[in-house]
């Protein structure tokens, strides 16, 4: 059974005006020259199921790991897809995963929060300010240390890009280091990633041959997406009429296919589809560019470090841009098919 959207929105105006203040009366940590922090147990909470949220926190996750390379990292998330995302990850410790289907679901979903509640962290950290239940469970951790995650008017007025929903929590966490006596870190916020190995690579170049059927570059694309952040068959047919004109035959054209088997350009380019996310990546990760909308699959992309193209129309992409090798977002309100050229002609060449 499906909860409807109305109810679910309903749902989470009433958790939000209930936890919104949690966490406001926890004090920033002072900074004791006689105590030594030791951080050898991490929970990272992000209790959401969608394939973008959970490739969104790989940031966070290199960010702890980085910083403290002899922990072990917990992560506290919804549905079984964080699996697949974080396989390569050899720090992470447990995946508590959180029910999806309503089948039993306030069972295992009480038997996950006393999970949290019974096991000490040297640090909590909620990865999404705006979820009630990562607040909660911020709130009742058995942790010594505990980022809630609140906005910082210091860290934004420092950071031009603190929106963006990868990276403020790594600045949020810096900040609370430094009140803890750690260096201030000033370095590059890390990339979305889902550590594919040399091996998934190599069979995902021979997977994408048997698409081309030769040796040339590879323009991915991916005409799908949720809602209205959908474009029209008309909008995809035109754009990649023009992508043809631009760059056939020096470069193959493809598309990526979603689960449902549906094409927005009518399946006039070649096309695969995969179940596998690992795979997925693999495949995208030997093509020379991935243009889509703003989607999962568009940050999945990123997350396998190949320069990415993120089409926005409805939701704001200061906050879920993809970044770094090249990646690049345009809101097509505000762009013109030819802008759109540029920045891929750009990245290609």
């Amino acid at each position: 059974m499906k909860v409807p959207k109305r109810i679910n929105n309903f749902r989470r105006k009433v958790m939000h005006s209930i936890t919104k203040n949690i966490g406001s009366s926890y004090s920033e940590p002072k900074f004791d020259t006689d105590k030594k922090i030791d951080i050898k147990k991490v929970l990272i909470i992000r209790p959401n199921h969608r394939l973008g949220n959970q490739l969104l926190l790989t940031p966070i996750v290199q960010e702890v790991i980085n910083t403290f390379p002899e922990s072990e990292i917990d992560l506290f998330v919804k549905g079984g897809v964080a699996f697949p995302v974080f396989e390569n990850y050899k720090q992470i410790d447990t995946i508590i995963q959180l029910p999806k289907k309503p089948f039993n679901y306030l069972f295992k979903y009480a038997k996950c929060w006393l999970s949290i509640k019974r096991k000490h962290y040297d640090m909590v950290i909620n990865g999404d300010k705006n979820s009630s239940s990562g607040r909660l469970l911020t709130q009742i951790s058995n942790a010594t240390h505990k980022v809630f995650g609140d906005v910082n008017e210091e860290i934004q007025s420092k950071f031009k890009d603190y929106e963006h929903i990868s990276k403020y929590p790594v600045y949020n966490l810096r900040h609370y280091l430094t009140k803890i006596g750690f260096q201030e870190n000033n370095t590059a916020v890390p990339f979305l990633n889902i550590m594919l190995s040399d091996s998934e690579i190599t069979k995902g170049g021979k997977r994408l041959k048997e698409v081309t059927k030769n040796d040339k570059k590879t323009i991915c694309i991916y005409t799908n997406a949720t809602g209205d952040k959908c474009y029209s068959e008309d909008w995809w047919t035109a754009f990649y009429t023009r992508l043809k004109k631009e760059y056939a035959p020096d470069y193959n054209i493809i598309e990526m296919l979603p689960i449902e088997n549906i094409s927005k350009i009518n399946f006039k380019a070649p096309h695969f589809y995969s179940k596998d996310i690992r795979e997925m990546g693999a495949i995208i990760k030997n093509t020379s560019i991935f243009i889509a909308a703003d989607n999962g699959v568009m940050h999945l992309a990123s997350a396998s470090l190949t320069p990415t193209v993120g089409f926005f129309c409805v939701t704001n992409e200061s906050v879920y841009e993809p970044y770094g090798n090249g990646s690049l977002a345009l809101n097509t309100n505000k762009t013109t098919i030819e802008d759109w050229f540029k920045a891929i002609h750009h990245i290609l060449k």
